[in-house]
């Protein structure tokens, strides 16, 4: 069934076919001879006026107030917004005044893209503008962006504010609401710094399988499909870990990805289906060089990214300056809830669980006990960045056991405001520790647990090649966005978050 136009939408297809009729291309195939931007013209003029005595600015028209033969407008780019003044006798010098009497005035509306050729000057009340010479229609919007308006107090009005349109349509989000679009500036920045430090380092960016016969590298449940030529299931990875450690094994000294990754779980503010990772691992390293180099590494991207290293989230000042915090999980847990859990059974560790209120199931072992007992009653003490460190062997299948004290692992866990933002180990590289580890995780999956990690036998035979000391580390980029951008929901920092299917109009 057709949708229903508007009383709005049928006059912009009238104004369209008005157009159309002049002779007008409302579409035109055009390379624009754009010269500057307007940020640029706003900063650059004062100082150097000169330089401004022919521009050419595109982008959409935003506001315009007809005032007989002249008229204000103003138009907005991907730096932001300038005002243009037109003048009719200037715009059209010959007889033919139809292109600011017929398609300026009555057929060019809010949202249409148009190009200005011209002269800068500043108006009689101080603002910087463009005085248009020519004006050319690049492209015709049939359908009206919201009108969000402010009074002279500040007020605003008509807000396009409903989080599920937003989202689903993040164009107009970005063309009607202010700094929306800042922060996906700055979440380009996070990943360009990142990146930045590790070429300096002399790692290798590379690209692993999304279609993976087995999704290895994390306890998740993945995202089934199937390959029709080879016939069997395949799995949209859940981590990328067990194949760049397959490159640490082939010869190379570091190597890390920006990798998308898919676990089929439930969706919240600090969750989506799909997601950023970057993943790093770095031959000859443990884990305590890795809290070094990862305390400096964010100190860095703060700095650049915000202009300090002291940021607010949620109206609290976090300091990102290293060195961090570094406090033992079991310590963390004692502090928190005054469980001591260090060489306890899984049936101590699930009493004590249920003591404080942890719903526990036949499905879990003592690792995701543990992990849920964190979870609920601790993590949310550690606002400043803190290390939480030293694993139980349960809860790290794919991690070294700790060189002082063999129940526990080599493994942190960076939290900041409450949230987890990175994960580290001291790889595990001894082949047999880790087919008894995964073989530990095939007793969980026989006892329910769907998140339980499958054997992976050809990282197994990678392993007993044998793989030199090394350090991993996953940080979880959406969520490393929102800390950057004080935003409290991931939906914000993902251009196209997952939404549930739209209903017809």
């Amino acid at each position: 069934m057709e949708r229903q136009l508007s009383e709005q939408e049928q006059f912009r297809r009238e104004a369209l076919e008005a157009l159309r009729a002049t002779g007008m291309d409302p579409f035109p195939a055009a390379e624009v001879p754009v010269s500057h931007l307007a940020q640029d013209i706003k900063n650059d003029y004062p100082s150097k006026p000169e330089d401004f005595s022919e521009v050419c600015v595109a982008g959409r028209l935003m506001t315009k107030r007809i005032m007989g033969k002249a008229s204000f407008a103003s138009l907005m780019d991907s730096s932001g917004r300038i005002q243009i003044y037109l003048n009719r006798d200037e715009i059209c010098p010959e007889e033919d005044k139809s292109i600011y009497n017929d398609v300026f005035k009555k057929h060019l509306d809010i949202g249409d893209f148009i190009s200005i050729k011209g002269h800068v000057f500043i108006t009689q009340t101080g603002e910087i503008s463009v005085h248009a010479k020519e004006l050319t229609l690049l492209s015709k919007s049939i359908r009206p962006l919201p009108v969000v308006k402010k009074d002279a107090d500040g007020n605003t009005y008509d807000a396009f504010t409903d989080p599920e349109l937003r989202y689903r349509q993040r164009y107009v989000d970005l063309v009607v609401n202010e700094g929306v679009k800042d922060i996906f500036v700055k979440r380009t920045k996070v990943f360009a710094t990142m990146r930045s430090i590790f070429n300096r380092a002399g790692y290798l960016e590379v690209e692993t399988p999304i279609l993976q016969p087995i999704p290895g590298g994390a306890a998740a449940r993945p995202f089934i499909t199937h390959h029709n030529a080879l016939d069997m299931p395949l799995y949209l990875r859940i981590a990328n870990e067990l194949y760049l450690k397959r490159l640490i094994v082939g010869g190379f000294d570091g190597v890390y990805e920006f990798a998308k990754d898919f676990r089929n779980e439930g969706m919240d503010r600090t969750h989506n289906p799909e997601f950023t990772v970057m993943e790093i691992y770095v031959a000859y390293k443990d884990y305590f060089w890795m809290m070094d180099m990862t305390e400096k590494m964010l100190e860095e991207i703060a700095e650049t990214v915000t202009g300090s290293s002291e940021i607010t989230v949620s109206g609290k000042v976090i300091s990102l300056k290293a060195p961090y915090a570094r406090v033992p999980i079991l310590e963390a847990i004692k502090t928190h809830t005054g469980l001591d859990l260090l060489g306890k059974s899984e049936d101590e560790i699930r009493t004590a669980a249920k003591s404080i209120g942890i719903e526990v199931t036949a499905a879990m072992g003592s690792g995701k006990i543990i992990d849920e007992i964190f979870g609920e009653k601790c993590e949310k003490h550690y606002v400043q960045p803190t290390f939480i460190t030293d694993y139980p062997l349960e809860m790290s299948p794919l991690c070294k056991r700790h060189r002082d004290d063999d129940r526990l692992t080599e493994r942190f866990e960076l939290f900041i405001n409450g949230k987890e933002i990175a994960n580290a180990y001291s790889e595990l590289n001894d082949p047999i520790d880790q087919r008894a580890r995964f073989e530990e995780q095939l007793k969980l999956s026989e006892k329910g647990d769907d998140e339980a990690m499958f054997i992976d036998q050809d990282f197994l035979r990678a392993l007993e090649y044998g793989m030199p000391p090394t350090s991993g580390m996953g940080i979880g980029m959406d969520r490393l966005t929102m800390l950057l951008t004080d935003q409290s929901s991931i939906q914000e920092v993902l251009f196209f978050p997952q939404m549930r299917p739209e209903k017809a109009d």
